[in-house]
């Protein structure tokens, strides 16, 4: 594994000179190349982890794709569409909880040891991982170890006081009232943590809610159970794990719920125990915070070795006119302290400036607890153009949320399902994704009552009207699609898209034109984003000589509402 000191000295010669640009300019040259050399750049590449430049796909495993007719995707269908991945440029996959769950969604465990039947068998899961490695492609699991379901065997045990269970959940025997509510906001409702159990006749903490009671990751038989199920997929051939909610495994009274110091050192304490068993094991932290609380997940170097940059998701949509995010399961001070003139050169500046290294940070657009991306910005598809130049110029571990790459949108947010419901691979029935009459997200069995599933079908009709799935675009050589392949590529391809090229992002002509360069020594990528809705045209001296256009959308000298246009030497 890469020593991350040296590194990290090697990133703070490469991104000296990336200070705030202003937001108002004049036509500037290409920013100065680093003294970075390819030679140091060949050197940081045969050194650094496996993950540090990927391209890592999130895919929910029930609306990927389905291959036996139940409507329902499966195992079977990622190793069906790996070649799809593989085409595309993917190098790792996140796949969200497939182990079994009475819920649709996975993020309350029944079974640490066994794979969600509707997704397939063991053995299915054993041969998907290995048919992803042939293609070199790595899967990460989520694990969540925060909380598990109250019909899993040990919430049961623990409710009758059975011994060891009896203490393996955080009980209390009345309703305290000392300031306790959500772990991610300051609002006092105790009501709303802990739940009456009347077998026990107890009151229990879970902070997702009563079906998800918290397990007590201070005692140490549980601490034991995490570490010894880690190492049970490690051994299956997983190459490590997204950990859900890692900012509320352990509590220390009503004031600290979230990213207490024990908390840190729990992680701590898994990492050093989970690279024991596979050194090269990728831990990514979803801690829905501001960076610089997210950045102690690092541990100082013994920690977990990224974290999702929730902030950089919501300045693109800022950038887009979107408006502001809600964090629904974090804490993000959006609103502190005054505006940025740059939203990107603040973002990358934060990632800069906190207790960890720039490659801890991870970004973005959205996952499956927010809004698609293409239905916060109307399914424009040039807006959704300029979100993937933004994502893919930016340093970091790239993730795309499944569906990304062609627009994918969603029928409304009433519910979260919404969010996460088939994708949509052609224009025959069920968009492709299933030959079954009806598919999961029209099944009742999976849903509360109060829940209508009526929605899919108008949702799917309207959809097939457009160009609105991967047939369509794959045809179509300046798709949304064919352009996250463009920039995947020259994310493998070209090292100053990797976390040690220089970075520079400047706004022109009244902020209507963004203008963001990467560089490593000599070679050079610009890309100039028109943010507005009037036709631009490309100020003369922008492109320096011995440049070529790699991508444009059209032979005009103009940029229209929302179009780019990227060159390289």
């Amino acid at each position: 594994m890469l020593n991350k000191s040296l590194l990290a000295l090697a990133l703070a010669v490469a991104l000296t000179g990336c200070g705030k640009a202003p937001e108002q300019a004049s036509t500037t040259s290409v920013a100065t190349p680093t003294a970075v050399t390819q030679s140091t750049a060949e050197a940081i590449n045969a050194t650094k982890p496996w993950w540090q430049d990927a391209v890592f796909y999130q895919i929910w495993p029930r609306s990927f794709y389905d291959t036996d007719g139940d409507g329902t995707g499966d195992f079977k269908g990622i190793e069906a569409k790996l070649p799809y991945l593989q085409d595309l440029g993917i190098n790792a996959i996140w796949l969200t909880p497939m182990f079994e769950a009475p819920s649709y969604h996975g993020y309350d465990f029944t079974e640490f040891y066994q794979v969600e039947q509707d997704y397939g068998s063991m053995q299915d899961f054993e041969q998907l991982v290995q048919a992803a490695k042939a293609k070199n492609i790595n899967i990460i699991l989520d694990l969540v170890i925060n909380h598990i379901s109250d019909k899993h065997d040990w919430f049961q045990r623990s409710a009758k006081g059975e011994a060891p269970y009896a203490d393996y959940f955080v009980w209390r025997d009345e309703m305290p009232t000392d300031g306790w509510g959500p772990a991610w906001s300051a609002e006092v409702k105790p009501e709303t943590v802990w739940h009456y159990n009347e077998e026990r006749k107890a009151w229990y903490y879970a902070a997702f809610g009563a079906s998800q009671p918290d397990l007590n990751l201070k005692h140490p038989d549980v601490i034991a159970e995490m570490k010894k199920m880690a190492k049970f997929w490690l051994d299956k051939g997983v190459a490590g794990f997204r950990l859900d909610a890692v900012r509320y495994v352990q509590e220390d009274g009503p004031q600290q719920r979230a990213d207490t110091q024990g908390t840190i050192d729990y992680w701590v304490d898994f990492t050093q125990y989970v690279k024991s068993v596979k050194p090269d094991a990728y831990l990514v932290a979803e801690a829905w915070v501001d960076l610089p609380i997210a950045a102690k997940y690092w541990g100082d170097g013994k920690g977990l070795d990224a974290g999702f940059d929730f902030e950089f998701g919501y300045k693109v949509l800022e950038l887009l006119n979107v408006g502001k995010q809600n964090a629904e399961f974090g804490t993000m001070q959006q609103a502190a302290g005054p505006q940025a003139d740059n939203l990107l050169m603040a973002n990358l500046q934060q990632r800069k400036t906190t207790s960890a290294p720039m490659e801890f940070f991870s970004p973005f657009l959205t996952n499956h607890d927010q809004p698609r991306l293409s239905w916060q910005v109307g399914q424009d598809f040039n807006k959704a153009k300029l979100a993937a130049a933004l994502l893919f110029s930016s340093p970091g571990t790239t993730y795309i949320y499944y569906g990304e790459e062609i627009a994918l949108t969603q029928a409304s947010d009433k519910e979260h399902l919404h969010r996460r419901s088939p994708m949509f691979w052609d224009n025959s029935a069920q968009a492709g994704f299933s030959s079954a009459e009806k598919v999961w997200v029209q099944r009742d069995d999976l849903f509360p009552p109060q829940a209508e599933s009526s929605w899919w079908t108008p949702f799917l009709t309207a959809q097939q009207q457009g160009p609105n799935n991967v047939a369509a675009q794959q045809a179509d050589e300046k798709s949304v699609w064919s352009l996250y392949q463009f920039l995947i590529k020259q994310k493998a391809e070209r090292a100053e898209f990797g976390i040690a090229g220089d970075y520079k992002a400047e706004f022109l002509a009244d902020g209507k034109l963004l203008k963001i360069v990467r560089s490593m020594g000599d070679k050079q990528s610009l890309m100039l984003l028109n943010l507005s809705t009037d036709t631009m045209a490309v100020p003369a001296d922008l492109v320096p000589a011995g440049f070529t256009a790699t991508w444009q959308e059209d032979e005009t000298p103009e940029l229209n509402a929302h179009q780019l246009q990227i060159w390289q030497n």
